[in-house]
């Protein structure tokens, strides 16, 4: 052997042995278990964690043979850990506002309605509006409200309160009067002036005609936002959230400038990708260019975009009439000639478009929208997103399929809006009506998230929607629509990495593995082991974000 033979030799040798000594870490997790989401290596029972990362995870003996010291050791008496939960669709500083506003969602009869107005209403000063709510109409049978219900008790204080689905919302005769609805006005293109008999608008706006009342509100300071967001994240937190994708409250803009400056003062304790809306898609793509796309706590890059308005308040765009409402097939909100053009040139910038899309007609819509886009250009990875995708025909899934469209969904609306969603659409319609499983069946990516406000922000309720569909009136013991039920692990993985790919965090998050950011859940039960229908009985013990604990039980 020469001599340059036997250097390159040393060489490989010395590289090829191991280091003298292991790294030491901050904590190690034992005596767990844990389902890590890598299909690579599904269960593991100890991991280490070191300056945010997870840096060995197996078997006790493996990770305690791949590390030096640990500064904290936490015995986990066999707990069960999941990545941390991401929640792909949520008007984050809505849901804060809400925590601190009137409670309608519970009101079961027009007189409690009334009555929760009425005492809220006592507490709040002259001049301030009261808005939120989140009120569903099929609670008490399906008569919509009307301002008569609360303008005595509210009198000069405005009022807008929403449904729970954002689609419609009620006003006081003080907030008509400051939007100048009156009963000459007539309907905008894209919403509804809800009448009584007499012409005299009841106070219900639809839709499109919710801007009329939103355009006299006076904004959220920066600095309210931010109190709306403090009080969201320790929420969401709670419930074993590590990561949000947010549609926004304030159109989008506004909600970012609230996550950049609680990021700045170190305060954005979850990871936040934040979507703005569609029609500011150049402002987006000229952001991008000069500070792309954010960092692992706060990303943007994404665009949310609406066709139609919702199932619940008659708005979803159907092909068919609505059976219990026979003179509407639903509404397009926005003109369809400009979410067209916004989509296609959006596409074009390389931006992500997430676009709101529930009636069956909505989404074939919009799938054509993509399969044009798709057409001009053959930029890859583009992961378009279709927010909500409620109501499919089984053409539009094999399309989602053949054009990598993500289903953004979210289940817990599926027990929710059951209740109730034959009589509006009938026994065929509903047979495509959330349709877990044929889309998985169809290898369509499916991710689940909560719409918060519209649904409570708690991926263990989401997690038991999906894998039970008993309606929350306790009609469906055997699930409504069963033959759409998916697997415990089908719903851990839509929660988590499904979520972090539609995100493009599957680098970072998502999974438990080494290298991967340390944001995990500890559950106080086994959600395999256990009877689903308990599910929603498990308790969030410990959420832990980039391996700091945020929140502990």
């Amino acid at each position: 052997m020469n001599r340059i033979a036997s250097a390159l030799l040393f060489v490989l040798l010395i590289v090829a042995m191991p280091a003298c000594g292991n790294q030491d870490v901050d904590t190690l997790y034992h005596n767990g278990v844990v389902w890590t989401g890598d299909s690579g290596q599904p269960e593991a029972s100890t991991f280490a964690v070191s300056d945010g990362r997870i840096v060995a995870i197996g078997t006790d003996a493996q990770v305690r043979s791949s590390i030096g010291a640990a500064a904290q050791e936490v015995d986990l008496d066999g707990a069960f850990v999941v990545p941390g939960f991401i929640d792909n669709h949520t008007h984050f500083l809505s849901g804060g506002y809400n925590l601190a506003s009137v409670d309608l969602r519970s009101a079961d009869s027009p007189e409690e309605f009334s009555r929760r107005m009425a005492e809220f209403a006592s507490t709040v000063s002259q001049g301030r509006w009261i808005e939120g709510g989140d009120w569903d109409h099929e609670a008490w049978g399906g008569e919509l409200p009307d301002r008569a219900w609360i303008d005595d008790s509210t009198q000069n204080i405005p009022v807008f309160v929403s449904r729970l689905d954002g689609h419609m919302g009620l006003a006081n005769t003080a907030a008509l009067e400051l939007a100048g609805i009156t009963s000459e006005m007539i309907s905008p293109e894209g919403g509804t002036i809800v009448r009584r008999a007499d012409g005299s608008p009841t106070g219900v706006l639809k839709d499109a005609a919710m801007n009329l009342v939103w355009a006299v509100i006076p904004p959220a300071s920066v600095e309210q936002r931010v109190e709306m967001l403090m009080r969201a994240q320790e929420h969401a937190v709670s419930k074993g959230v590590t990561q949000i994708h947010d549609v926004g409250s304030y159109g989008g803009w506004l909600d970012l400038e609230a996550f950049e400056a609680a990021h700045a003062a170190g305060d954005l304790k979850l990871r936040v990708y934040s979507l703005v809306s569609l029609p500011t898609w150049k402002r987006m793509a000229d952001r991008v260019a000069e500070m792309g796309y954010g960092d692992d706590r706060l990303r943007w890059g994404g665009l949310k975009g609406m066709v139609d308005g919702s199932l619940g308040s008659t708005t979803a765009l159907f092909y068919e009439p609505y059976l219990d409402e026979p003179s509407t097939t639903g509404l397009l909100v926005n003109d369809t000639t400009a979410i067209r053009r916004d989509i296609l040139a959006a596409d074009s910038a390389g931006l992500h478009l997430a676009v709101h899309a529930i009636g069956d007609a909505a989404n074939d819509w919009l799938l054509d929208v993509f399969g044009s886009a798709a057409e001009a250009s053959n930029r890859e990875d583009r992961r378009w997103r279709i927010e909500h995708a409620q109501h499919l025909t089984r053409g539009a899934i094999q399309k989602m399929n053949e054009l990598g469209v993500v289903a953004s969904m979210q289940p817990y609306h599926a027990i929710d809006d059951g209740r109730w969603a034959e009589k509006r659409i009938g026994p065929e319609r509903i047979k495509t009506t959330y349709a877990f499983k044929s889309l998985l069946d169809a290898d369509v990516h499916l991710t689940f998230g909560s719409d918060w406000t519209v649904a409570p922000i708690e991926p263990l309720l989401g997690i038991y929607a999906a894998v039970t569909r008993q309606t929350i009136d306790g009609a469906n013991p055997d699930g409504w629509v069963p033959e759409e039920i998916i697997s415990v692990e089908q719903a851990l993985t839509a929660y988590t990495s499904s979520n972090a790919r539609a995100g493009f965090m599957e680098g970072l998050t998502g999974i438990l593995a080494k290298g991967m950011a340390a944001d995990f859940v500890i559950l106080s039960h086994n959600l395999f082991e256990i009877d689903p229908t308990t599910i929603p009985d498990v308790q969030i013990t410990r959420t832990v974000i980039d391996g700091v604990t945020v929140f502990t039980n």
